[in-house]
Protein backbone atom coordinates (compact mmCIF):
# COMPACT_ATOMS: atom_id res chain seq x y z
CA UNK A 1 0.00 0.00 0.00
CA UNK A 2 1.07 3.58 -0.58
CA UNK A 3 0.12 6.81 1.15
CA UNK A 4 -2.44 8.50 -1.08
CA UNK A 5 -5.36 10.90 -1.14
CA UNK A 6 -8.02 10.23 -3.79
CA UNK A 7 -10.69 12.72 -4.85
CA UNK A 8 -13.91 11.61 -6.50
CA UNK A 9 -17.23 13.02 -7.64
CA UNK A 10 -20.62 11.48 -8.36
CA UNK A 11 -21.53 11.95 -12.01
CA UNK A 12 -25.30 12.36 -11.63
CA UNK A 13 -25.65 14.53 -8.52
CA UNK A 14 -23.75 17.24 -6.67
CA UNK A 15 -21.62 15.33 -4.18
CA UNK A 16 -17.84 15.20 -3.98
CA UNK A 17 -15.64 13.00 -1.84
CA UNK A 18 -12.14 12.15 -0.71
CA UNK A 19 -10.56 9.01 0.69
CA UNK A 20 -7.10 8.83 2.24
CA UNK A 21 -4.81 6.10 3.50
CA UNK A 22 -1.70 6.81 5.60
CA UNK A 23 0.71 3.91 5.84
CA UNK A 24 4.43 4.79 5.87
CA UNK A 25 3.69 8.41 6.82
CA UNK A 26 1.63 7.31 9.82
CA UNK A 27 4.23 4.79 10.94
CA UNK A 28 6.89 7.53 10.67
CA UNK A 29 4.89 9.53 13.24
CA UNK A 30 4.60 6.54 15.57
CA UNK A 31 8.31 5.67 15.29
CA UNK A 32 9.23 9.02 16.83
CA UNK A 33 7.01 8.72 19.92
CA UNK A 34 6.00 5.88 22.19
CA UNK A 35 2.28 6.61 22.23
CA UNK A 36 -0.12 4.22 24.01
CA UNK A 37 -2.55 2.57 21.56
CA UNK A 38 -5.50 4.78 22.53
CA UNK A 39 -3.48 7.99 22.07
CA UNK A 40 -2.14 6.71 18.77
CA UNK A 41 -5.66 5.96 17.57
CA UNK A 42 -6.88 9.50 18.27
CA UNK A 43 -3.79 11.03 16.65
CA UNK A 44 -4.06 8.80 13.58
CA UNK A 45 -7.69 9.74 13.12
CA UNK A 46 -6.79 13.42 13.48
CA UNK A 47 -4.05 13.15 10.85
CA UNK A 48 -6.44 11.43 8.45
CA UNK A 49 -9.02 14.17 9.11
CA UNK A 50 -6.49 16.97 8.62
CA UNK A 51 -5.35 15.43 5.34
CA UNK A 52 -8.93 15.14 4.08
CA UNK A 53 -9.75 18.70 5.13
CA UNK A 54 -6.57 20.04 3.52
CA UNK A 55 -8.09 18.89 0.25
CA UNK A 56 -10.99 21.31 0.74
CA UNK A 57 -8.93 24.50 1.01
CA UNK A 58 -8.41 26.56 -2.15
CA UNK A 59 -5.04 28.17 -1.46
CA UNK A 60 -1.44 27.22 -0.78
CA UNK A 61 -0.93 26.67 2.92
CA UNK A 62 -1.86 24.22 5.63
CA UNK A 63 -4.77 22.90 7.65
CA UNK A 64 -4.16 22.50 11.38
CA UNK A 65 -6.49 20.50 13.60
CA UNK A 66 -5.85 21.11 17.31
CA UNK A 67 -7.65 19.74 20.34
CA UNK A 68 -7.14 21.11 23.85
CA UNK A 69 -8.78 19.49 26.85
CA UNK A 70 -8.63 19.02 30.58
CA UNK A 71 -8.59 15.21 30.55
CA UNK A 72 -5.69 12.74 30.44
CA UNK A 73 -5.20 13.49 26.73
CA UNK A 74 -4.74 17.24 26.98
CA UNK A 75 -3.24 18.24 23.63
CA UNK A 76 -3.38 16.88 20.10
CA UNK A 77 -2.17 18.61 16.93
CA UNK A 78 -2.39 17.36 13.35
CA UNK A 79 -1.20 19.37 10.36
CA UNK A 80 -1.42 18.78 6.61
CA UNK A 81 -0.26 21.09 3.84
CA UNK A 82 -1.63 21.57 0.34
CA UNK A 83 1.31 19.42 -0.78
CA UNK A 84 -0.05 16.62 1.47
CA UNK A 85 2.88 16.80 3.90
CA UNK A 86 1.73 15.79 7.36
CA UNK A 87 2.95 15.85 10.93
CA UNK A 88 1.29 15.43 14.31
CA UNK A 89 1.84 15.15 18.05
CA UNK A 90 -0.06 14.42 21.26
CA UNK A 91 0.55 15.08 24.97
CA UNK A 92 -1.05 12.80 27.54
CA UNK A 93 -0.71 11.85 31.20
CA UNK A 94 -2.36 8.95 32.96
CA UNK A 95 -4.59 6.37 31.34
CA UNK A 96 -6.36 7.54 28.20
CA UNK A 97 -9.67 5.74 27.55
CA UNK A 98 -10.15 4.37 24.05
CA UNK A 99 -13.14 5.02 21.84
CA UNK A 100 -14.62 8.03 23.64
CA UNK A 101 -13.20 11.41 22.66
CA UNK A 102 -14.97 13.30 25.43
CA UNK A 103 -13.71 10.90 28.10
CA UNK A 104 -10.16 11.16 26.74
CA UNK A 105 -10.05 14.97 26.59
CA UNK A 106 -12.64 15.95 29.19
CA UNK A 107 -13.92 19.48 28.76
CA UNK A 108 -12.25 20.92 25.74
CA UNK A 109 -12.51 22.35 22.26
CA UNK A 110 -11.33 21.68 18.74
CA UNK A 111 -9.74 24.44 16.69
CA UNK A 112 -9.49 24.17 12.91
CA UNK A 113 -7.11 26.67 11.31
CA UNK A 114 -6.53 27.16 7.60
CA UNK A 115 -3.33 29.17 7.14
CA UNK A 116 -2.18 30.40 3.75
CA UNK A 117 1.46 30.67 2.73
CA UNK A 118 0.91 34.47 2.68
CA UNK A 119 0.04 34.49 6.39
CA UNK A 120 -3.74 34.75 6.15
CA UNK A 121 -5.56 32.70 8.79
CA UNK A 122 -9.11 31.38 8.91
CA UNK A 123 -10.11 29.76 12.17
CA UNK A 124 -13.13 27.97 13.59
CA UNK A 125 -13.72 26.66 17.12
CA UNK A 126 -16.28 24.16 18.40
CA UNK A 127 -16.76 22.35 21.70
CA UNK A 128 -15.94 18.66 22.02
CA UNK A 129 -19.56 17.61 21.84
CA UNK A 130 -19.69 14.04 20.60
CA UNK A 131 -17.99 10.76 21.36
CA UNK A 132 -15.84 10.65 18.22
CA UNK A 133 -13.60 12.94 16.23
CA UNK A 134 -15.80 12.34 13.19
CA UNK A 135 -18.83 13.67 15.05
CA UNK A 136 -16.97 16.77 16.25
CA UNK A 137 -15.67 17.65 12.77
CA UNK A 138 -19.16 17.19 11.33
CA UNK A 139 -20.48 19.45 14.09
CA UNK A 140 -17.94 22.10 13.08
CA UNK A 141 -19.21 22.11 9.51
CA UNK A 142 -22.80 22.23 10.73
CA UNK A 143 -22.25 25.15 13.07
CA UNK A 144 -20.19 27.14 10.59
CA UNK A 145 -22.99 26.84 8.00
CA UNK A 146 -20.59 25.50 5.41
CA UNK A 147 -21.36 22.68 2.99
CA UNK A 148 -23.04 19.61 4.52
CA UNK A 149 -20.18 17.22 5.28
CA UNK A 150 -19.83 13.65 6.57
CA UNK A 151 -16.56 12.05 7.63
CA UNK A 152 -15.46 8.56 8.72
CA UNK A 153 -12.09 7.93 10.42
CA UNK A 154 -10.10 4.93 11.66
CA UNK A 155 -6.56 4.25 12.86
CA UNK A 156 -4.44 1.48 14.36
CA UNK A 157 -0.72 0.86 14.75
CA UNK A 158 -0.18 0.29 11.03
CA UNK A 159 -2.55 2.59 9.17
CA UNK A 160 -4.75 5.64 9.50
CA UNK A 161 -7.55 6.22 7.01
CA UNK A 162 -10.54 8.42 6.37
CA UNK A 163 -13.46 9.03 4.03
CA UNK A 164 -15.17 12.39 3.43
CA UNK A 165 -18.36 13.28 1.57
CA UNK A 166 -19.47 16.83 0.90
CA UNK A 167 -22.59 18.19 -0.77
CA UNK A 168 -21.78 20.72 -3.45
CA UNK A 169 -23.43 24.17 -3.46
CA UNK A 170 -26.08 25.29 -5.90
CA UNK A 171 -29.03 23.56 -7.47
CA UNK A 172 -28.65 19.82 -7.82
CA UNK A 173 -29.72 18.45 -11.18
CA UNK A 174 -30.69 14.89 -11.94
CA UNK A 175 -30.94 13.10 -8.60
CA UNK A 176 -32.35 15.18 -5.75
CA UNK A 177 -31.85 12.31 -3.29
CA UNK A 178 -28.22 11.79 -4.23
CA UNK A 179 -26.70 13.34 -1.11
CA UNK A 180 -28.85 11.33 1.27
CA UNK A 181 -28.25 8.09 -0.63
CA UNK A 182 -24.47 8.62 -0.83
CA UNK A 183 -24.29 9.36 2.91
CA UNK A 184 -26.35 6.27 3.78
CA UNK A 185 -24.15 4.06 1.64
CA UNK A 186 -20.94 5.53 3.09
CA UNK A 187 -22.28 5.04 6.60
CA UNK A 188 -22.02 1.27 6.12
CA UNK A 189 -18.22 1.44 5.91
CA UNK A 190 -16.41 -0.29 8.78
CA UNK A 191 -13.11 0.51 10.47
CA UNK A 192 -11.70 -2.80 9.23
CA UNK A 193 -12.56 -1.93 5.64
CA UNK A 194 -10.89 1.47 5.88
CA UNK A 195 -7.82 -0.08 7.50
CA UNK A 196 -7.47 -3.17 5.32
CA UNK A 197 -8.84 -2.44 1.85
CA UNK A 198 -7.38 -0.21 -0.85
CA UNK A 199 -9.20 3.09 -1.48
CA UNK A 200 -10.51 1.80 -4.81
CA UNK A 201 -11.86 -1.34 -3.16
CA UNK A 202 -13.60 0.70 -0.46
CA UNK A 203 -15.27 2.93 -3.04
CA UNK A 204 -16.22 -0.06 -5.17
CA UNK A 205 -17.86 -1.79 -2.22
CA UNK A 206 -19.76 1.30 -1.11
CA UNK A 207 -20.82 2.82 -4.40
CA UNK A 208 -20.82 0.01 -6.97
CA UNK A 209 -24.31 1.03 -8.14
CA UNK A 210 -23.33 4.68 -8.61
CA UNK A 211 -21.26 6.32 -11.35
CA UNK A 212 -18.10 7.83 -9.87
CA UNK A 213 -15.34 9.87 -11.44
CA UNK A 214 -12.12 9.00 -9.64
CA UNK A 215 -9.21 11.41 -10.02
CA UNK A 216 -5.51 10.62 -9.95
CA UNK A 217 -4.19 10.03 -6.42
CA UNK A 218 -2.04 12.59 -4.60
CA UNK A 219 0.92 11.21 -2.61
CA UNK A 220 1.06 11.89 1.13
CA UNK A 221 4.29 11.97 3.16
CA UNK A 222 5.51 12.76 6.67
CA UNK A 223 7.61 15.91 6.94
CA UNK A 224 8.54 18.12 9.87
CA UNK A 225 9.43 21.74 9.19
CA UNK A 226 11.52 22.25 12.31
CA UNK A 227 15.09 23.54 11.84
CA UNK A 228 17.97 24.81 13.94
CA UNK A 229 17.28 28.32 12.70
CA UNK A 230 13.66 28.21 13.83
CA UNK A 231 14.66 26.83 17.23
CA UNK A 232 17.22 29.65 17.52
CA UNK A 233 14.51 32.21 16.82
CA UNK A 234 12.43 30.72 19.63
CA UNK A 235 15.36 30.79 22.06
CA UNK A 236 15.98 34.48 21.32
CA UNK A 237 12.54 35.28 22.69
CA UNK A 238 13.71 33.99 26.11
CA UNK A 239 16.46 36.63 26.25
CA UNK A 240 20.20 36.27 26.96
CA UNK A 241 19.89 36.12 30.76
CA UNK A 242 17.46 33.18 30.71
CA UNK A 243 19.59 31.29 28.19
CA UNK A 244 22.76 31.96 30.21
CA UNK A 245 21.04 30.70 33.35
CA UNK A 246 20.06 27.44 31.66
CA UNK A 247 23.60 26.89 30.33
CA UNK A 248 25.11 27.61 33.74
CA UNK A 249 22.83 25.02 35.30
CA UNK A 250 22.91 22.32 32.61
CA UNK A 251 25.94 23.09 30.46
CA UNK A 252 23.84 23.51 27.32
CA UNK A 253 20.33 24.16 26.07
CA UNK A 254 18.62 21.13 24.58
CA UNK A 255 15.39 21.55 22.64
CA UNK A 256 13.43 18.61 21.26
CA UNK A 257 10.86 19.08 18.51
CA UNK A 258 7.52 17.83 19.78
CA UNK A 259 6.55 16.64 16.30
CA UNK A 260 9.56 14.66 15.05
CA UNK A 261 11.56 14.37 18.31
CA UNK A 262 14.70 15.80 16.68
CA UNK A 263 17.03 17.30 19.31
CA UNK A 264 18.91 20.58 18.97
CA UNK A 265 21.81 21.55 21.27
CA UNK A 266 23.16 25.02 22.00
CA UNK A 267 26.31 25.45 24.11
CA UNK A 268 27.77 28.70 25.48
CA UNK A 269 29.35 29.63 22.14
CA UNK A 270 26.09 28.98 20.28
CA UNK A 271 24.19 31.02 22.85
CA UNK A 272 26.54 33.98 22.43
CA UNK A 273 26.00 33.83 18.67
CA UNK A 274 22.24 34.00 19.18
CA UNK A 275 22.48 37.52 20.54
CA UNK A 276 25.58 38.81 18.74
CA UNK A 277 24.96 41.82 16.51
CA UNK A 278 25.26 41.04 12.81
CA UNK A 279 25.29 37.27 13.23
CA UNK A 280 22.41 35.41 11.66
CA UNK A 281 22.01 31.70 12.26
CA UNK A 282 20.92 29.34 9.52
CA UNK A 283 17.13 29.50 9.26
CA UNK A 284 16.73 26.99 6.44
CA UNK A 285 13.62 24.84 6.53
CA UNK A 286 15.42 21.54 6.93
CA UNK A 287 12.75 18.85 7.07
CA UNK A 288 12.83 15.49 8.81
Amino acid sequence: MTDELYRFTFEHFGVRGEIVVLDASWRAVLERHDYPPAVGSYLGQALAAATLLSGTIKFKGSLILQIQGEGPLRTLVAQATEQRLIRGMALASGTVPAGDLRAAFGEGRIVLTAESSKGDRYQGVVALDGGSLSAVVESYFGQSEQLPTRIWLAANGERAAGLLLQRLPGDIDGDADGWQRAALLANTVTDDELLQLSPKDVLRRLFHEETLRLYSPEPVAFRCSCSRGRIADTLRTLGPQEIASIIEERGQVEVACEFCNAKYHFDAVDAAALFADGIVTDSSDTQH
